[in-house]
């Protein structure tokens, strides 16, 4: 649940897309912690090009977690809005290391991410960019 105005709880928005380059136990340890995700494998073919999980994105309108900087790459060059990107940069990659940040942060950029942003999570903080870049 995410913070509402007046202090109302509101439901979390927010739909997680994990990309094949993170392990897929990232989708289990969101949704342990009440974020809708899923991981690719679950969804698309293993190879697919990032365009593909791109589209896939927007129409499912999830919210696209990875560690690979070619959807940033992507958002850039079509001046897209969409799909909104949360991009890890920490050096441990394992939910059990930064899992509680990236829940932190998702929950924190939820109106961003909801209307379109890439989110960068560093050691200690996390950045955030509107769309269209």
């Amino acid at each position: 649940m995410a913070g509402g105005r007046d202090g109302i709880r509101t439901a979390f928005r927010v739909r997680v897309l994990v990309d094949m380059n993170l392990s897929p136990r990232w989708a289990v340890f969101l949704r342990a912690r009440g974020i809708e995700a899923e991981h690719w494998n679950s969804l698309g073919a293993a190879n697919a090009e990032d365009e593909v999980l791109f589209r896939h994105a927007i129409a499912g309108k999830w919210v696209v977690l990875t560690n690979d900087l070619d959807f940033g790459t992507i958002l850039a060059h079509t001046r897209s809005g969409k799909p909104s990107v949360v991009q890890m940069r920490t050096g441990d990659l394992r939910p059990e290391a930064c899992g509680d940040a990236l829940a932190r942060a998702l929950r924190q950029c939820e109106a961003e991410l909801a209307s379109g942003a890439i989110v960068t999570l560093l050691p200690g903080k996390a950045r955030v960019r509107k769309l269209p870049l």
